[in-house]
């Protein structure tokens, strides 16, 4: 299985969750469609799957 940087997963991680954040945000002042829910909160947990599991994150030693 080919991973990915840290650097790159990191910045993975942060946009999957800046994307889910975001949509809770526009959902709660704006009337979004199902479809447009569905899909921001998709695309958010495919990016924080992908950086887990393509991720080579390691814990500080």
């Amino acid at each position: 299985m080919k991973t990915i940087s840290p650097g790159k997963s990191r910045t993975l991680l942060v946009a999957g969750l800046f994307t889910i954040a975001a949509s809770q945000v526009f959902i709660h002042f704006i009337q979004l469609p199902d479809l447009a829910r569905g899909f921001s909160m998709g695309i958010g947990i495919g990016l924080l799957l992908v950086a887990t599991v393509f991720g080579n994150l390691r814990p500080a030693q």
